[in-house]
Order: structure tokens, then sequence, then C-alpha cells
């Protein structure tokens, strides 16, 4: 059996950045509380690895006062404004361990936001990362765009200009495809792409390998919306596509009349996973 693993499987800069921090603020101040807010990445078995370290975890709209100050990181998705501002107000550390690229898009949306933009988000309104974003922005002056359903009914009934970003690991071919939908409504618009290289770069790997094997493994935890999209891409490509978190999940009896495996990763998915589920096709 010929097994390929995708260039750019595994941690992307953004999550490795995160990790690394963590990983020091454990060596420098392990006598302190050491917090992450909300889990640092979407990957259950690096989350469940901290926890074991000491690494507790607050959860969003917790009250604060419940838990002994100490060192809070921020995740690599982000948050709100408001939420560094309470942190360091009941008395944190704050530790920003948020990926460059959304920071950059933190920064656009506050800019746009003070000159009189509408802001416009396209990706899933419900994950960390979109929710930090929105609180970049004049919260009476945002809208979030998920669906192709979504950017067809989209109607801004403002006088102001419209700036439009997406949530770094949208997808890059339906980003265009609802820019154009918005900007064929007649609205005067800025459109900046910020969708991160890396996640165009490893989707665009993911739907070639899929499109040449015979099996695609795509490895990830359950709640990475990154790994969520190449599981979509791959399965357009190839009937075979599994979603799996580790090599536990893997059932080799699919594998045993399967002559070529392709294996991708979400940018949250540590080497040392992808690794076992190579060999475990390779058994």
């Amino acid at each position: 059996m010929k097994v390929e693993v995708a260039k750019s499987a595994g941690f992307c800069f953004g999550v490795k950045r995160a990790v690394d921090i963590v990983r020091e603020q454990i060596d420098k101040h392990g006598d302190l509380p050491i917090y992450t807010y909300g889990p640092i990445i979407h990957n259950e078995e690096v989350v469940k690895d901290f926890e074991r370290q000491g690494v507790g975890i607050i959860e969003e709209g917790v009250d604060l006062s419940n838990y002994k100050p100490g060192i809070v990181i921020i995740r690599s998705h982000g948050v709100a404004r408001c939420v560094q501002k309470q942190l360091e107000e009941a008395g944190f550390t704050v530790v920003d361990a948020t990926c460059p690229f959304v920071k950059k898009i933190h920064r656009t949306v506050e800019d746009k936001s003070n000159d009189g933009y509408h802001i416009v988000i396209i990706g899933n309104p419900n994950h960390p990362e979109v929710e930090g974003i929105v609180g970049w922005s004049d919260g009476e002056e945002v809208d979030v765009i998920s669906t192709l359903e979504d950017a067809n009914n989209f109607a801004y009934d403002g006088n102001k200009k419209i700036c439009i970003v997406s949530q770094t690991t949208f997808n890059y071919n339906k980003f265009q495809e609802f820019v154009e939908i918005i900007e064929q409504k007649g609205y005067d618009i800025i459109a900046v792409n910020t969708i991160c290289n890396a996640t165009f770069e490893r989707q665009k790997e993911a739907k070639e390998l899929s499109a040449l094997v015979d099996m695609m493994l795509v490895i990830g935890g359950k709640t990475s919306s990154n790994t969520q999209k190449l599981y979509e891409i791959c399965s357009k490509e190839c009937d075979k596509t599994y979603y799996i978190q580790t090599k536990d999940d893997l059932d080799l009896s699919v594998i045993q009349s399967i002559d070529y495996v392709g294996i991708t990763a979400g940018a949250s998915t540590p080497n040392n996973i992808i690794e076992e589920v190579q060999k475990q096709c390779q058994k």
C-alpha cells in the first residue's frame, strides 16, 4: 500500500506559536496558576496534555472571581477587546498567543470601524475566532455571513461603505463567491482577503491529493473548523474520505483492499498523531 501525507499537514505557524507559548509559561511560571482562555487550540489531545501539566481552562462568560489570579494565555483564535480588559482588571497577567494573522484582522476591523465602515465577516458565527473579530468592531455595525443563503439574503440599509473580511480558515473559493454576490448588490465595498496562506495551501494540497488516492484520511479535532473544511473538500474528490482524531479511530478493515491512501490534517493536529496514523496504515 502506498501512503502519502500532504506536505502542509499538521501544525500551522499560529498554532505552533500558541502551543510553544504555553510550554514556555509552564517552564517559567510553574509555581503560579496558569490558564488558557478557552482551549488553546482545537485539538483535544493537546488540551488534555496541558491539563495533565496543570494548565486550567477559563471558559467564556464565567465569573472570573472563581479563579485564583495567575497567568492567563489568550488562545490562538484571539478574543474580543473587552475580554482582555476584563481579565486584566480581574488581576490576571495576560499573555497573548493570538495568531498574528488573526491579530491583523482585529486591527483591520478596528481601523475600518473607526473610519466609519460597516463590517461584514465571512465565517462561522459560533467559532471563537469570529466571535473575537466581532469584538473589535462597532457591535451595531457588523454582520457575519457563513452560507450562500446568508450572502444572497444580505441587505444593508445604511449609508456606510462596507469592509469585508474573512475567518482565517474559511474556504477561499467560497469567500470569493460571497464577495461577488455582495458586490453585485451595488454596495460600495472593499474586500480584504484575510484567509491565511497556510490555509489556502493546505486546502489546495488536500483537494489535489484526494483526487488521486483510493482513500483519504483527514485528521483533526472534531471542533476544528479548518479540519472540517478539509473534510468537506476531500469528500468531494474522494468517496472514501474519513474524518478521524487519532489512530484509534481508524478502522483497519476499511483499508485492507486499498492501494493508495492519502493523509492530511488540520492546523491543530500534532505531527506525532499524523505519524501514528501513517504507521497504522502501513502495518
